[in-house]
């Protein structure tokens, strides 16, 4: 910003007024600046040597490692195979059995949670959890209804996601008597 001059009057008035001014501090006179040395001609820098012998190859720039994204468990993770085979023929009594029929999503995922803290304090290793499926060809819900197999397509992510996420070993379909693809088994860790 380019500043302006002030009229001859103003600044008589000016310098009027800063006479009957008494500093807070003296003021000490700044070193006036020396004119910038001018450089001697240089004489161009010597050309770089030509090392002897073979030069090796320059070592790439490794990446840099990219962070990790916090670990969830994999619910999908392989467990013991006798423990699979249980499940899969449905031979294992669940220790805690939760049915979500008719619940909102909401009231599902509450329960849900409610049901895993249960179980952990007591012990548990296996959940049943009743979510229903949808039938086939059935018709798109009303603004304001739940549609059908709403609460079987959140469930999962409810779980890789809920709190006790660390405790959960593994989520399986359940076996055709304890509902096939309208439940599934939570397995969970056993306590140490």
């Amino acid at each position: 910003m380019a500043r302006r001059a002030l009229p001859p009057e103003d600044r008589a008035a000016w310098d009027r007024v800063a006479k009957t001014v008494t500093p807070l501090r003296k003021r000490i006179p700044k070193p006036k600046a020396d004119p910038p040395p001018t450089a001697p001609e240089t004489a161009a820098p010597p050309s770089p040597r030509k090392p002897k012998g073979r030069i090796p190859a320059p070592l790439p720039i490794p990446a840099p490692a990219l962070p990790t994204p916090p670990t969830t468990p994999p619910h999908d993770a392989p467990i013991d195979t006798s423990w699979d085979k249980r499940l899969r023929n449905g031979d294992v009594q669940p220790d805690f059995t939760i049915d979500l029929h008719g619940l909102t999503l909401a009231h599902a995922h509450a329960a849900v949670d409610r049901l895993l803290g249960q179980a952990l304090t007591r012990q548990a290793r296996l959940l049943l959890v009743i979510t229903g499926k949808p039938r086939h060809g059935h018709k798109r819900a009303l603004p304001g209804e739940q549609q059908r197999g709403s609460i079987r397509a959140e469930i999962r992510d409810w779980l890789k996601h809920s709190a006790y996420a660390t405790d959960i070993l593994a989520v399986r379909n359940a076996a055709r008597r304890h509902g096939g693809d309208g439940a599934l088994y939570v397995v969970l860790r056993r306590r140490r």
